[in-house]
């Protein structure tokens, strides 16, 4: 398996169904993403072991009360983790609260989508700010975690599950949570220290400090 640990993949497409299975197979998570899947297709991948969807809103077919689609299928699969691009871009903060509300805190993880602009203001890069191609279709982010999770206790997540979705939720997905994710015995203890609004203000990596 080397260092490969989850497979995003369009459950639609041809060959998606022993692709799957052969994933699961190798130890792979598979999430759904980058996908025109109906509700059906999508609940048939639940079926088969997808555990994820991919950039929840984002590149999916949308969400219609006659054709729920692969969001229909997420927001009502409690045991099915959502990612969430919380940058208020990729998703309006309406969706993201049906979103937080759909789902417990325990299956939400918030992601990045980050470039390698990440960190810098808007404006013209090769990449940076908010990210759009030459058509200005979004083509990633430069949203910072801590970032997400001010964004996130902001659209009313207490900030115990907001901090379970960067942390414990990502990590128990992967099936590393007693490494990573958490502060108990034996794990690798990073740890990043806030101050009251959220900030950023310490690092340490495996107890060493960096900053």
């Amino acid at each position: 398996m080397g260092s490969a640990r989850i497979l995003t993949i369009a459950p639609e497409l041809l060959g998606a169904a022993p692709c799957i299975d052969a994933a699961r197979e190798a130890g792979l998570v598979v999430s759904m993403g980058h996908t025109d899947a109906t509700y059906e297709q999508a609940r048939a991948a639940m079926a088969r072991g997808v555990r994820s969807a991919t950039h929840v809103y984002n590149a999916m077919r949308p969400f219609s009360h006659r054709d729920p689609g692969v969001i229909g299928a997420v927001l009502t699969s409690p045991e099915v983790n959502a990612e969430l691009i919380a940058d208020g871009v990729h998703v309006e903060e309406g969706a993201m609260k049906l979103l937080l509300l759909a789902k417990d805190g325990a299956h939400v993880t918030l992601v990045s989508d980050g470039l390698s602009a990440t960190g810098m203001p808007d404006g013209k890069y090769t990449s940076g700010g908010v990210c759009r191609n030459a058509e200005g279709i979004l083509a990633g982010s430069t949203l910072t975690l801590d970032r997400a999770l001010r964004n996130i206790v902001a659209l009313g997540a207490s900030l115990p599950d907001a901090v379970r979705m960067l942390t414990l939720n990502p990590a128990s997905l992967l099936g590393i949570e007693f490494k990573k994710g958490s502060l108990r015995v034996g794990a690798d203890a990073d740890i990043l220290l806030l101050d009251r609004s959220l900030h950023l203000t310490g690092v340490w990596a495996r107890g060493v400090r960096l900053n």
